[in-house]
């Protein structure tokens, strides 16, 4: 059988260095696991832009719908700020996401032991915290029409759409009741019933999909705002939330910063399963571009990497050498190495990036 196939688009500010790695890593799982894959690489969102003029090249796009698999590191900087919106790089991530039909989005946000000193909140509301965010990613506001900046009574107005049919909510909530049962058999569904007819649908389709077919599921609803308050009071009464792209792109974030840092957090975002039945997937770090530090070898690679660990378990079956991985980053942070972002008030000398990949590695090795 061929190798599954990986397509690696770096990206910007310190995408680049962070998925170096992840090529590290994917090297390992190939020479010491005999787990090969098939790997290329392209350029997205401002790399595109110098290159081609669009933050995504058609070819670009057809070869991400030919893999098993996109990682993405990030885009986006302030060498772009001033481009026309149509082509700035973020453009070139929504296109992925849009073309790809990538509609679940997957958001762990997972507390390590080592790390729950880090996090704004109490240490024993955050120790141990382990949620998975499910925001729609491919519909709602965010792609919605009308659309756009126009003039009315000789003043801009500026609309967007919060649109969603049946169709869309009803595939989101089947992905999060799927991964409820493998987790701990909860879903809260959060929207603003209270206030738009794009949530009271939401909240009747996910009631009928969870009747239908998904009844031996907890299911709890609640309204965003309060949603976001509850993440910040008590958050580990939630295994599974459920919302939209707009509610999800604000409490996925909000749920991130629990844990301490951005650079520890992963994502899946994932569609449809392709003739060999693998899903539709990219997966990516949620810290962005960190233009402050691009270039430095100071970034903090592991949010890359349990990217790649989530690929392992979600696009590819296998489990097991994802929680090797995972066990390996949990092990090195046990045992105090730390990226900059990480460093406590005791100090310390940072680990740089490369630095981090190293003692990963070696944990890997000392896992055999």
């Amino acid at each position: 059988m061929a190798n599954p196939s990986l397509l690696i688009l770096a990206g910007d500010g310190i995408g680049p260095e962070v998925m170096d790695e992840v090529k590290r890593i994917i090297g390992w799982f190939g020479d010491k696991r005999d787990l090969t894959f098939d790997v290329s690489e392209d350029l997205v969102g401002g790399a595109a832009y110098d290159a081609h003029g669009v933050p995504l090249h058609d070819d670009t796009m057809a070869k991400a719908q030919e893999v098993d698999a996109v990682l993405l590191g990030a885009v986006g900087g302030p060498k772009y700020d001033n481009l026309d919106f149509s082509v700035k790089p973020e453009r070139g991530l929504l296109r992925l996401r849009k073309e790809m039909d990538l509609f679940a989005n997957l958001r762990p946000a997972q507390c390590f032991d080592a790390l729950a000193d880090f996090s704004s909140l109490k240490k024993e509301l955050i120790a141990g915290l382990d949620i998975m965010i499910v925001r729609e990613l491919t519909s709602g506001v965010y792609f919605g029409e009308p659309r756009g900046i126009h003039i009315e009574d000789n003043m801009r107005v500026g609309i967007n759409t919060q649109r969603y049919t049946e169709a869309e909510i009803e595939r989101a909530a089947r992905a999060a009741f799927e991964l409820a049962k493998k987790r701990g058999n909860k879903v809260c569904s959060m929207e603003k019933a209270n206030v738009m007819e794009s949530g009271i649908l939401w909240r009747d389709v996910v009631n009928e999909v969870h009747q239908a077919d998904y009844a031996d599921v907890e299911l709890s609803h609640m309204y965003a705002d309060n949603g976001a308050m509850q993440l910040v009071r008590a958050p580990k009464q939630f295994d599974v939330i459920l919302t939209d792209n707009l509610f999800g792109d604000i409490l996925s974030d909000c749920a991130a910063m629990l844990t301490g840092s951005l650079g520890m957090l992963p994502s899946a975002s994932l569609g449809l399963p392709m003739a060999n039945g693998r899903p539709k997937a990219m997966y990516e770090p949620v810290h962005g571009s960190a233009p402050d530090i691009a270039g430095q070898g100071k970034a903090n690679p592991i949010a890359c990497i349990l990217s790649f660990a989530m690929a392992l378990r979600y696009s590819f079956d296998e489990g097991a050498e994802a929680d090797r991985l995972e066990a390996a980053i949990e092990k090195v942070l046990a045992d105090g190495a730390r990226t900059g972002d990480l460093m406590g008030p005791e100090g310390g000398t940072p680990l740089g990036t490369t630095e981090m990949g190293d003692v990963i590695l070696a944990a890997l090795d000392a896992s055999l």
